[in-house]
């Protein structure tokens, strides 16, 4: 096969070897690559219901996408596969009944794998001291990784280059927290990269995996050499062109969000009671631009560049991180109320030391803000921390209580459905997560047919990533199964189809049709495989807080979600889905179609 290395690297913690798997072309032309070639990896090896998301029988995967590697723009995704450590079915089949969980990271991890002669890389067993995962090509070792351990991501990233001796090699790897258990643990690549949502880097922590490095030196090869040529002078010309987007994802990456969310309503402010941050401004890209951002970095052939990177200085000593972005911004700045610009850049810096998910984070820190201010805890149960609205310094203390699993810190690890579970008093209203998987930045009042959608039917749990309706969904799994980032999608159209970046590359000439039903195959798998655990329907609810709770101000002030319209949008979603109306379960028919069964 053109196009791809047909082939897999398998590594046993447990027996502490390794080896290879060949694939198909037919398991490439229903899946693709990454997320989707990942699920299908995923549902052969979770044959039991109830698997441990930290045990030993469950995988866990780096899979690039199948366009990474190769020179189009943004094609540098990696989507991380396994099961979720961090959500729970209401009504569960087993004990451990948890969703499958899909993180996406960029940088140059992937392209490297695809490099060293891998269209992925499937984790398996658990080993019984710290290692880490050696590849140079057909050269692949585990290696002993006890003196890493506890070491903080920016500690790591130096000292894995020094051991083994060459910055060719790209490394992905754990923090502390991971590695001691904090359930939305990530996955870090180069510094601030990282797969952060579902908990995949908890996984990596129980499997005492610390990292893996890899360097490859194999070419690429395409099915048409000169169709490849063709499509790869336009996109260069199409992404070389000036443009207002380019020069705003160039200026302000997705910090430029922060003001236009806050302004239309749709920002995740004071643990999502609101819509609209008064103190925007002060943390906005403008302000990052002008005070602390000193340079832009780029992915893998992007041409966006929008990852940025700078020197915040004021009371915390100078911080030198990559940030802000719009979640990173939202989460730990509009959610608690915070506009200080130094201080937001602190709390970034030590969450990506201790490689943790900051989206969950800016929730969990909510969350316990609003109990605080609502008199359910107090100064006890939060170990002396006195958790007030718009303070930097007692979130700081908190977060190292998480990364340090200490405490209260040891039950906020273990996020926000945790907690209000044991808090009580109602506070599961103003909990804010689908399924055990917190909501990300964009909050749901006025956004109920898309957000709230996305939020609902996403497999991992909430995700604003997933798509507002069924053909969003599609084509958001179709991207992270190809590698290629969002941020530059919309310049992938017409004579830049990635039906046709597929058939020049593999040779698979696939109808729009077919196309779009490998999103739809992948996506009902997914669901198929939350619906063995016990997932169904009554799993697919918002909190109680956006049927309940009006915002005050903003352009959304006094709305609130109806739960009667709201319940039709869903009736009408699982009809077109090819679901059933009660269940939720993907019918029979659907799931023969699509050749899942």
């Amino acid at each position: 096969m053109k196009g791809v290395n047909g082939k897999i690297l398998i590594a046993d913690l447990t027996t502490k070897t390794t080896y290879t798997r060949m694939l198909s072309e037919q398991e490439y032309k229903l899946y693709l690559g990454g997320r989707g070639l990942g699920m299908k990896l995923l549902s052969e090896y979770l044959t039991d219901q109830g698997t441990d998301p930290l045990g030993p029988a469950n995988p866990l995967m780096f899979m690039p996408g199948l366009l990474c590697g190769y020179p189009f723009p943004s094609s540098s995704r990696t989507c991380m596969v396994t099961k979720s450590p961090i959500t729970k079915a209401s009504k569960p089949t087993k004990q451990f009944a948890s969703t499958v969980s899909y993180s996406n990271m960029g940088g140059f991890i992937g392209p490297e794998i695809k490099f060293a002669g891998y269209d992925g890389i499937v984790v398996i067993g658990r080993s019984d001291t710290p290692v880490y995962l050696f590849i140079e090509n057909e050269r692949v070792e585990i290696r002993d990784a006890q003196k890493f351990k506890g070491m903080t991501s920016n500690m790591f990233d130096e000292a894995i280059i020094k051991e083994v001796g060459d910055r060719r090699f790209e490394s992905a790897y754990i923090g502390p927290g991971a590695e001691r258990g904090v359930s939305y643990g990530s996955v870090m690549n180069t510094g601030a990269r990282s797969a952060g949502r579902g908990g995949t880097g908890c996984v990596m922590g129980a499997k005492q995996l610390k990292a893996i490095v890899v360097r490859g030196s194999n070419n690429m090869e395409t099915a048409d050499p000169l169709l490849f040529k063709e499509l790869l002078k336009t996109a260069r010309l199409s992404f070389g062109a000036d443009s207002e987007s380019k020069t705003n994802w160039r200026y302000g990456g997705t910090a430029n969000a922060l003001q236009y969310s806050s302004d239309r309503g749709s920002q995740a402010v004071k643990n999502f009671s609101e819509g609209t941050f008064s103190g925007i401004e002060k943390i906005n890209a403008h302000a990052a631009r002008s005070r602390v951002w000193k340079r832009d970095m780029a992915c893998f052939t992007c041409q966006l560049a929008c990852k940025k990177s700078g020197f915040a200085k004021g009371a915390y000593g100078g911080v030198v991180n990559e940030g802000i972005e719009y979640e990173t911004g939202t989460m730990l700045g509009a959610n608690l109320l915070i506009d200080d610009l130094d201080g937001l850049h602190k709390m970034i810096e030590i969450a990506d030391d201790y490689g943790i998910d900051i989206i969950t984070l800016g929730n969990v820190l909510g969350f316990l803000m609003e109990c605080y201010d609502k008199k359910l805890i107090n100064t006890e149960f939060l170990d002396g921390i006195e958790l007030n609205w718009g303070l930097v310094e007692p979130c700081i203390s908190m977060i190292h209580k998480i990364g340090k699993m200490e405490g209260i810190g040891a039950e906020a690890a273990k996020g926000v459905r945790h907690l209000s579970e044991i808090i009580g008093n109602n506070s599961h209203d103003f909990a804010i997560h689908v399924k055990g998987h917190e909501l990300a930045a964009w909050n749901v009042q006025g956004y109920a047919k898309s957000l709230g959608i996305s939020y609902t039917t996403a497999n991992r749990g909430a995700c604003h990533m997933t798509g507002g309706d069924i053909n969003g969904q599609n084509l958001s799994t179709l991207r992270d199964s190809l590698g290629i980032c969002s941020f530059a999608a919309s310049w992938y159209r017409n004579d830049l189809h990635f039906r046709h970046l597929i058939k020049a590359i593999t040779g698979f000439d696939l109808t729009e049709e077919e196309f779009m039903e490998t999103g739809e195959r992948i996506f009902n798998l997914e669901r198929w495989l939350n619906c063995r655990e016990g997932f169904d329907r009554d799993d697919d609810a918002l909190p109680e807080r956006f049927f309940k709770d009006a915002y005050t101000s903003g352009p959304h002030k006094g709305v609130v979600l109806d739960r009667t319209e709201f319940n039709s949008v869903m009736d009408e979603y699982y009809k077109n889905r090819g679901w059933n109306l009660i269940t939720g379960i993907p019918e029979h028919g659907t799931l023969k179609r699509l050749h899942i069964i």
